[in-house]
């Protein structure tokens, strides 16, 4: 990394007030035009301290405040990281594997349960399927990068597929394998604050802003063929919808 003393000069920064505030305002706009790009590790804070002339406290204070912003991203044991935004378009019905790829990034899941059973009374209301029905439940951490993005759980009718362990990392790539990929798909998303189970799998702090998302796949003959809960970083995406006045 160039030195960032270079080209974050702390005094220069209009007004007064105290030096972690001017700080905080000189990283912020390092931040905005990409002086510190997406996803890039910071210098440890010593380091850091040393080459913007400040003591660590004064960085630390900083830093704090772009932390809580979501403008930084810190992650035990690795040290600071520049946040990296994903958009993700409603419109198109694609996979998070997809999304991931196509962004150039490393995409894994962490599974937290990848079974099968018989459908409960809530999940056959929303499957359209009858009592006694069996399902395939997949739970799990889905990383980007090696960065937690987001916690999802997948119902899915046991006619989708052939058995719950050909889901490796795509659940729609194993879907489209069995000729039942969804033609399209309703969501409902709400935001919502991590609770202290769901941010400690995260790696994020609890009562952090996210986003919650239900999402129901159709078949083209109409049969659902997914029910899906998410629970996405609100510090790492941002959905689009494009809206139409002619429609």
């Amino acid at each position: 990394m160039p030195l960032l003393a270079e080209k974050i000069n702390v005094l220069d920064q209009p007004g007064g007030g105290p030096l972690y505030r001017r700080l905080e305002d000189a990283l912020r706009t390092a931040l905005r035009d990409q002086v510190l790009k997406p996803n890039e590790a910071l210098p440890a804070e010593r380091d850091l301290a040393a080459e913007l002339s400040v003591s660590r406290i004064t960085l630390r204070k900083a830093l704090d405040a772009l932390v809580e912003e979501g403008l930084l991203i810190r992650r035990h044991g690795a040290g600071t990281f520049v946040a990296g935004r994903v958009e993700k378009q409603f419109a198109k019905l694609s996979s998070f594997s997809e999304d991931m790829v196509a962004r150039g990034r490393t995409v894994r899941s962490e599974w937290l349960g990848k079974t099968e059973g018989q459908v409960t009374p809530d999940e056959a209301l929303t499957l359209g399927l009858s009592p006694g029905t069996p399902v395939y439940r997949f739970h799990r951490i889905r990383f980007a990068d090696d960065v937690p993005m987001a916690i999802e759980h997948a119902v899915v009718p046991g006619f989708g597929l052939d058995g719950a362990s050909v889901v490796e990392s795509s659940l729609y790539a194993a879907l489209e394998a069995n000729g039942n990929r969804p033609v399209r798909a309703l969501q409902r998303l709400r935001a919502v604050l991590f609770d202290a189970r769901q941010a400690k799998l995260l790696e994020i702090e609890a009562g952090a802003p996210g986003l919650y998302i239900e999402r129901r796949g159709f078949l083209a003959d109409g049969r659902v063929i997914e029910a899906t809960q998410s629970w996405y970083r609100g510090d790492a995406y941002d959905f689009v919808a494009e809206l139409d006045a002619r429609a």
